[in-house]
């Protein structure tokens, strides 16, 4: 993509209203745009990135053996009162009514729809267990939504659900996605610490949550350093030895009981990207989603609800990925792999050069943004560091005559000055 015919409105003040680096850098870097509070237009830049994101939440929900759906925005409220919780939800919940005066709302969550479309449908054993997930818009009315999209009222979010015939079946269901999370998190280069957590309004009576490490992180987070030494990218992860290990936070770590010695206890800034839940037969028993077991009895089906807030993750990453010229971002979820910069636009050698280079990355398959406008070399490398794109190819009219680029690495600054075909071949890894 040529910069010079992309939608890039790059901020060079820093909005007041922006309170925490992911929302001040989102808005610097052109990547979303507030339309009302907590509410956001995803501009392109920003819009790739959570495509980026969302990929590998759903590859991972894919790979643990979920299945994919899509439910709508608007549910009635009929199917939360079956469950009871339409009363009990509060003021977060947006109310609504159709032309018809029918009570509706904008889902925060779904448990009742997706419970519904469970006892429409399974009626017998032999088809469980059953995960479904989808990734969709939900919305929550914050008494005070603020931090960008780490707590905005509109949020994407991935919610996956499953159905299992009893305890020993949901468990194993549980740890399935718990592994899931923890290896969708380690692909995007963050490092995510599993710990109990309160149900909340979701209910049950086991649930994690999953913060991931940042020095601007929320709420402190304490953890046992075994963690340290986890290969989250092993594919025989094994949950029960993770679920053992000892990580609390703040509000549950108690200094006096915490059953970690203190040369290996390790602290860090929290926040939360994820969160697990089993709650038995909680929405199951009072819907009538039950199945016919062998002896030909009915039984009220084990369930659980699995959350990934995958707008909230781009926020995250930045929070985690960033330094004082701009966002750093892991490869995983760049926006584009390479930022080409021409120093002088009207330098013909220079500009053929990075024609070539740019024709041959594209072609290999590589997302590449080239800064090919009629601007201050100044300018365009501060847009680069800005944005963050991991790989930075400078083309100037001296290295131009020699057929040379210099290469420079967005996480550590590393710059080499390599030949055409040596960049490419790197870059195209």
């Amino acid at each position: 993509m040529r910069l010079s015919r992309y939608f890039l409105p790059v901020l060079k003040e820093t909005p007041a209203e922006a309170e925490i680096v992911s929302h001040q850098l989102m808005l610097r870097a052109g990547m979303i745009q507030q339309l009302s509070a907590g509410i956001y237009s995803w501009l392109p830049l920003g819009w790739r990135v959570l495509q980026k994101v969302e990929a590998i939440v759903r590859e991972e929900m894919d790979r643990s053996g979920a299945i994919e759906i899509l439910m709508p925005t608007i549910q009635p409220a009929d199917l939360w009162r079956e469950s009871g919780r339409y009363d009990a939800y509060g003021k977060e919940m947006l109310r609504i009514k159709d032309r018809h005066e029918r009570d509706m709302l904008f889902g925060p969550t779904n448990e009742e729809n997706v419970t519904d479309i469970f006892r429409r449908h399974v009626k017998s054993y032999r088809q469980l267990p059953l995960n479904l997930y989808h990734i969709q818009w939900k919305f929550r009315d914050e008494v005070r939504p603020r931090f960008g999209v780490m707590r905005g009222r509109e949020f994407l979010m991935k919610d996956a659900y499953s159905f299992d015939l009893d305890l020993e079946g949901a468990r194993r269901s549980y740890d399935a996605y718990f592994v899931a999370y923890l290896r969708a998190f380690h692909r995007m280069g963050l490092t995510a610490i599993p710990m109990v957590a309160d149900t909340g309004p979701i209910g049950g009576d086991m649930s994690h949550e999953f913060q991931i490490l940042a020095s601007t992180g929320e709420s402190e987070v304490f953890f046992d350093a075994a963690f340290e030494d986890i290969d989250f990218g092993d594919p025989n992860l094994d949950p029960e030895r993770l679920k053992a290990l000892y990580a609390a936070a703040d509000e549950k770590h108690d200094p006096a009981t915490c059953p970690v010695p203190k040369d290996r206890l390790r602290s860090g800034r929290g926040i939360e990207v994820g969160h697990i839940f089993y709650f038995g037969t909680k929405y199951s028993e009072p819907m009538n989603a039950t199945v016919s077991t062998a002896d030909g009895a009915d039984v009220p089906v084990h369930m659980g609800s699995y959350g990934i807030g995958v707008s909230r993750l781009v926020g995250a990453l930045i929070e985690a990925n960033h330094d004082a010229a701009g966002i750093v971002w892991p490869e995983s979820v760049a926006p584009f792999k390479v930022g080409i910069v021409t120093i002088r636009h009207d330098d013909e050698a220079a500009n053929a050069l990075a024609e070539d280079l740019y024709r041959k990355l594209t072609g290999a398959g590589v997302e590449v943004l080239w800064d090919d406008r009629d601007e201050r070399a100044g300018a365009k490398f501060a847009t680069m560091d800005l944005i963050g794109l991991p790989h930075q190819v400078t083309v100037g009219p001296r290295g131009a005559k020699s057929g040379r680029v210099e290469v420079k690495d967005r996480r550590g600054g590393a710059k080499d000055e390599l030949s055409l075909d040596a960049a490419i071949e790197r870059l195209a890894r």
